[in-house]
């Protein structure tokens, strides 16, 4: 046959992929890495703002506490003390005294309540910055709250609340908020309003506070005013409460800044949930655009008033440091990328000569000559290797073609065999159901999955004396062995529960006849249990097998067992019986530990937690639970092999 040429050959075409494997890989690791930390960052930065948020939330919250548990705690003198006026003004210098959040504190009565001193009269204190705590009563033409919407509304509300923020009488530019709560006479009747104002600058400076510290920890580009961090407040209606340009407050409103971003529908719905007074939670912060700029926008509503704490957080600036990061990604893997071509290429272009060499001569074995000589190659590297591994299959082919076909006739003999005993095995064990088709006081139901062909773990039941004997257990080892075993102790078992019906005693015998003549040292972890089925009452022997389960009403639970030593390990050892009663629609169910230890292909066991939460779910069937657990195990495992035999045995009393 005549050989072919090629325009490429193989060092080229190799230092091309080569090349075009390590673009893809180079280039993907940078977005990975590009994408990771673009993520990490917006991430982190929102983790930081969201538990800025929830402080400063809580802080603000503090505050205004202090002033409502200030009023509500002296509210009991002013009552007191509601005819005594010296009394009240006193009380008012003391309130503003011990609380230095609140600006002014006065009582404000109604109408002529007071006739010698007029018309209106509110004993009124005052915190002056140079002076210290300052009061007197205001009455006649000074006092005329008596026409003021927000007296009459009090009275009316007889209820506590905060009122809307105001500016200062005074010089017009601090914001304040006071704490209203009603006053009432000893005939319960509302004679005066209690109001202690709080200056809004503390959450100003509060808030401009946080604002420096997010700006300074994150780049920050030559954006507008609205590209920085800005936190505020907000009433329910969109009023700026708090804002570092003072110009907004109670006048501007945040809602009209809010405008879609992608998504549409957004902005309408972050107004929505802010009206409402809900949580902007890590899941639900939206994107949206405030004066034009593409925002992170977290939000969470104050205690005990209706305002809202907003931060807004510029989408560029959080994603400036992974912009950087994949820049120079892909910088590096350009120069990396360059250097690695050029390298593998020489590389790959001398490492490839000698195979040319060989490929001649594999030419005529691949056309079946196997008798072909090959040429020498003198490298003691790889394609050596290669030379010598085709000179070897030139002289163990034949042979092996030989061996292979006496192998798989012997294995096809010996599959047959363990085919047969594993089929007299099952026929061992229980596999007809129901089992007791004319009883209706037991239901009973057992499964075995062998992890080879045969086996070691076994179950049975019979019912003798209306008592119903049941066991499970689990051999030592697999296979062959473990089967022999196996069937013996299931002959054991019937034939001493045709003479006792106490556990431990046939517990003992069992013990006693696999413990003489074990030379093999092999050993049966078995739990056996006689139910009196006249009366409910279970009696049971655990032979260093693991507790069943109690499936009783609702609950289920893990039974009590004695530590006792499995059978065959010591002759004449005293196996301990326990006692157990069950009520109609109990069940117990008895598993191996193939069940509680399978293991998926991560070595990661099933375990009893998932079993307990499988059995608590599952119809309370004694089919029903062990076809559950098997669909559940099965699901578990996925893929992985399955290490150890797999048995489950249930029983339920139905009437006894």
């Amino acid at each position: 046959m005549e050989k072919k040429k090629y325009k490429y050959n193989f060092a080229r075409r190799l230092a091309r992929w080569v090349l075009l494997v390590l673009f893809i890989m180079m280039g993907a690791l940078a977005f990975l890495i590009y994408s990771l930390t673009k993520s990490l960052i917006v991430k982190s930065s929102a983790d930081a703002f969201y538990n800025g948020i929830q402080s400063s939330g809580k802080s603000i919250s503090d505050a205004m506490s202090d002033v409502s548990v200030a009023v509500e705690n002296n509210i009991f003198d002013v009552e007191k003390n509601v005819s005594q006026p010296q009394q009240l003004q006193a009380i008012m210098e003391r309130i503003v005294a011990h609380n230095p959040r609140i600006r002014s504190c006065g009582i404000s009565f109604i109408e002529n309540y007071f006739p010698q001193k007029g018309r209106s009269y509110c004993p009124y204190a005052w915190r002056d910055d140079s002076l210290g705590v300052k009061g007197k009563p205001i009455q006649g033409a000074e006092a005329s709250y008596l026409e003021a919407e927000w007296f009459r509304k009090a009275v009316a509300a007889d209820s506590a609340y905060w009122s809307e923020p105001f500016f200062d009488s005074q010089d017009k530019k601090t914001p304040l908020v006071a704490y209203m709560y009603p006053v009432h006479d000893q005939k319960g009747r509302v004679v005066a309003i209690l109001g202690a104002d709080l200056s809004l600058d503390f959450m100003t400076h509060l808030l401009m506070k946080q604002d420096s510290i997010s700006n300074a920890r994150t780049i920050i580009l030559p954006l507008s005013e609205g590209g920085l961090y800005r936190n505020f407040v907000l009433s329910r209606d969109g009023t700026y409460i708090t804002h570092p340009d003072q110009r907004r407050i109670l006048k501007g409103n945040f809602y009209t800044h809010i405008k879609d971003s992608d998504k549409p529908g957004v902005a309408k719905e972050v107004i929505k949930r802010m009206s409402e007074g809900q949580w902007s939670t890590k899941e639900t912060n939206h994107e949206v655009r405030v004066n034009r700029i593409r925002t992170y926008l977290f939000y969470a509503p104050l205690e005990g008033i209706d305002w809202i704490l907003a931060v807004s957080v510029p989408m560029l600036s959080l994603n400036m440091m992974g912009i950087i990061v994949g820049i120079l990604m892909l910088m590096v893997t350009a120069v990396v990328l360059l250097i690695t071509f050029y390298v593998c290429r020489l590389a790959i272009r001398r490492a490839a000569n000698p195979l040319k060499q060989l490929a001649a001569a594999a030419d005529q074995v691949a056309d079946g000559q196997f008798d072909t000589p090959l040429p020498a190659i003198q490298s003691r590297d790889e394609i050596h290797l290669l030379r010598d591994s085709f000179e070897n299959m030139q002289h163990s082919l034949t042979a092996y073609v030989n061996e292979l076909k006496d192998t798989t006739a012997a294995k096809a003999s010996m599959e047959s065999e363990l085919k047969i005993a594993h089929d007299i095995q099952m026929s061992m064990l229980p596999k007809t159901y129901p089992a007791f088709p004319d009883r209706h006081d037991i239901d009973i139901y057992g499964q075995v999955k062998p992890a080879k062909a045969v086996g070691g773990d076994l179950y049975d039941f019979l019912i003798r004396d209306e008592k119903l004997f049941f066991c499970i257990g689990d051999v030592s080892g697999k296979g062959v062995p473990a089967s022999l075993v196996m069937a013996v102790t299931r002959s054991l078992f019937r034939n001493v529960a045709a003479y006792t019906s106490e556990p431990d005693q046939i517990m003992m015998a069992l013990n006693d006849a696999v413990s003489n003549n074990n030379e093999a040292g092999m050993f049966v972890t078995l739990l056996l249990g006689v139910l009196d089925l006249s009366t409910g009452h279970l009696k049971y022997t655990n032979a260093g097998h693991n507790p069943p389960f109690l499936l009783a009403g609702d609950d289920v639970s893990v039974l009590s067992c004695d530590a006792n030593i499995p059978a065959g390990v010591m002759p004449g050892w005293q196996y301990s019986v326990q006692h157990l009663q069950l009520k109609t629609g109990d069940m117990v169910f008895l598993y191996t530990d193939g069940l509680n230890e399978a293991e998926d292909i991560n070595l990661c066991q099933f375990g009893i937690d998932r079993m307990l939460q499988v059995a608590k779910v599952t119809i309370r069937q004694p089919q029903a639970l062990i076809e559950a657990m098997t669909t559940s195990a099965g699901l578990f495992v996925g893929d992985a092999e399955q290490n150890d035999d797999m048995t489950m045995l249930a029983l339920q009393l139905t009437k006894p």
